[in-house]
């Protein structure tokens, strides 16, 4: 199943219809690192990540992996594992999958520069829980947990953001 985002922050899948946030950058055919926007285009579900000590294990249409507190993504573009998952602690700049705030308890990786990563045209583009508030994020797309699960459950496979 693929969900459709649009500019007004509405996500679409089959029947369903979701409030998303996104990139505070808005929705940029040129993506950069560090610009805060969500890639416009269409992004494959390679994975769903998810912390098992938070919550249940999610139903999803791919592969489903629980993290750890030493997991990472490096978002470095000059370095080799750049936009790709890693174990903490990593010498580059990287960000911690394992947070306290909760938005990353259910992370839906998105195929966004990763085959193979072109250094600076972004990292980490995931699918993941959204604050209480909406507030949009540094490039990702987030629901509310209910609705991720219920997404996920539907068998979403790829994401295709409207610009």
């Amino acid at each position: 199943m693929r969900a459709i985002l649009t500019p007004d922050g509405m996500l679409t899948a089959g029947p369903l219809r979701l409030t998303a946030a996104f990139g505070r950058g808005g929705i940029r055919a040129d993506k950069r690192e560090g610009d805060g926007a969500t890639p416009a285009g269409v992004m494959a579900l390679r994975r769903v990540l998810f912390r098992a000590d938070r919550a249940p294990l999610p139903r999803a249409a791919v592969p489903i992996e629980p993290i750890a507190p030493d997991d990472g993504w490096c978002d470095d573009p000059g370095d080799s594992d750049y936009n790709r998952r890693v174990r903490l602690p990593h010498p580059a700049r990287h960000e911690a999958l394992w947070r306290t705030d909760g938005l990353y308890d259910l992370i839906g990786v998105l195929g966004w520069n990763d085959a193979p990563p072109v250094r600076g045209r972004g990292s980490a583009i995931f699918l993941h829980v959204a604050s209480a508030d909406m507030a949009p994020t540094a490039g990702c797309i987030a629901l509310a947990e209910p609705a991720l699960r219920r997404l996920l459950a539907e068998g979403l496979t790829e994401v295709e953001v409207i610009g």
